[in-house]
């Protein structure tokens, strides 16, 4: 199965991303942006530049460049955050766009020790609060 990039919510820029996400900033070779489900408090997501399935479909080079924006995201959000751990997930069934997860995850909080919930659907935040949340995170990047 290959997804169209015309029909592909990262490629298209289409309302369905600006639903759930908030773009944040270019990277070399990808795009941040904060997930607006935040039950895991300042989780974020890093897309591919372009239309790739998967991750070994990348060059050396290109894989090296999205894997350095991928840890430096991860980086500016343990600045930002402060979490006890980042977990990384890379799922691709559907919608064949490369691009990871960044769930951050806190002692006590939710699903500790375990997997993050895709969108539970639980917590929102203001304007206002995704504003410095972007802010934070790009003066950190």
């Amino acid at each position: 199965m290959h997804s169209d990039p015309a029909k592909c919510l990262y490629c298209t820029n289409n309302e369905t991303l600006h639903e759930l996400m908030i773009e944040v900033a270019h990277l070399r070779v990808s795009r941040l942006f904060i997930f607006k489900e935040q039950t895991y408090h300042g989780r974020c997501l890093v897309a591919y530049d372009h239309h790739v399935a998967d991750l070994n479909l990348l060059s050396d080079e290109e894989r090296n460049l999205f894997m350095a924006d991928v840890a430096q995201v991860t980086c500016a959000m343990q600045k930002v955050f402060n979490p006890e751990k980042i977990n990384y997930g890379a799922y691709a069934d559907t919608l064949e766009h490369l691009h990871f997860h960044l769930a951050p995850k806190y002692v006590g909080g939710p699903d500790f020790g375990g997997t993050f919930q895709m969108n539970p659907k639980k917590v929102y935040l203001t304007d206002e609060e995704y504003a410095q949340m972007s802010e934070q995170l790009k003066a950190a990047l």
